[in-house]
């Protein structure tokens, strides 16, 4: 088990070997997989979050503002017992990941005391092995957030600002490294399009998301693929064209 009184720094850089070699079961939703021994403050953090979820959902809060208060949460996490909550170590084993794309893997979290029975986002994490990717896409009508628990990713974000028959038209906001403990979120109206390639030997990405928080939206809630390398244009925006999942994950997977 792990130490949870170590520092999210202790724990990346004294355990992160260790992490980078465990290995997820696609069958967890299959599983009673409960952890033990969960620190109320982290429990606490998980309906805090849920809070957050069904206030976008029922409206109170606004898309930007779920992102920028789901983002001082993530900040605020305990990583190490994060992790024992939703009994990350006990959960891993020869996992097979993709030639091409992200792994997707259902999870439960522990049982703790401040869990609600029902959460209001959904969640999944992504395992990755190097150089493989959660394929760019955008987003519509709903919001993300995502966590990194292992690893290392190149993350680039971009802003949806129009629809094309063919096209979206993007421009690049976000393009750095992400390490354990960062986070990054989606909205309909910020850093709406991302794409996630592993830099390290393997990477896994706790994903968060709430769907369906524009009623008023007539179009399907999902994901819109697409090529972020498409062209560039003088004001340094991007006419990226619309893809298949099929084809992102083909070029970009």
């Amino acid at each position: 088990m792990m130490d949870s009184s170590f520092s999210r720094r202790q724990f990346t850089g004294q355990s992160l070997g260790t992490l980078l070699g465990f290995a997820l079961l696609d069958t967890l939703f299959q599983t009673d997989a409960l952890a033990a021994d969960i620190k109320p403050v982290t429990s606490k953090w998980l309906a805090d979050v849920n809070e957050l979820a069904q206030d976008l959902k029922d409206a109170k809060l606004e898309q930007i503002v779920w992102q920028e208060k789901i983002e001082e949460l993530f900040k605020q996490v305990d990583l190490p017992d994060l992790l024992q909550l939703i009994d990350f170590e006990r959960l891993t084993a020869n996992l097979k990941y993709l030639d091409r794309g992200a792994l997707s893997l259902g999870f439960r979290f522990g049982d703790a005391s401040d869990v609600p029975s029902k959460l209001a986002f959904g969640r999944q994490i992504f395992a990755l092995k190097e150089g493989r990717s959660v394929v760019p896409h955008g987003h519509r009508n709903m919001a993300t957030a995502f966590l990194i628990l292992g690893g290392e990713l190149r993350g680039r974000h971009y802003d949806r600002l129009a629809d094309e028959p063919r096209h979206y038209l993007i421009k690049p906001t976000i393009d750095r490294q992400f390490e354990p403990g960062e986070c990054s979120t989606i909205s309909d109206f910020k850093d709406n399009v991302h794409w996630f390639q592993a830099t390290s030997a393997t990477a896994f990405i706790l994903n968060i998301h709430v769907l369906g928080v524009n009623p008023a939206e007539k179009e399907a809630t999902g994901r819109l693929y697409l090529d972020p390398e498409g062209e560039k244009l003088a004001d340094g925006t991007i006419r990226a064209a619309r893809l298949t999942f099929q084809e992102a994950t083909r070029r970009f997977g």
